[in-house]
């Protein structure tokens, strides 16, 4: 478990992340990181797209199901 503190700049709220969270989410200064809410009110932090990651996959499965139209199409 990490703790980090919550703090004031300008007009917003910033969380800070030590070089060791960085370094576990594999992430420097200037990343964009996602925040995902699950169901039980857990907040998980991504490095990447989660929605992203879903549309590709379902592109692979179509393209899967249709590699040989594909194929002729190319």
């Amino acid at each position: 478990m990490f703790e980090t503190k919550i703090r004031k700049v300008g007009n917003s709220a910033v969380m800070t992340l030590s070089a060791e969270l960085l370094a576990i989410l594999d992430a420097k200064e200037g990343d964009t990181l996602f925040v995902v809410r699950g169901d039980d009110g857990s907040l998980k932090i991504m490095t990447h797209d989660p929605s992203v990651a879903a549309a590709l996959e379902a592109a692979e499965i179509v393209m899967d199901e249709n590699r040989s139209l594909l194929a002729a199409l190319a």
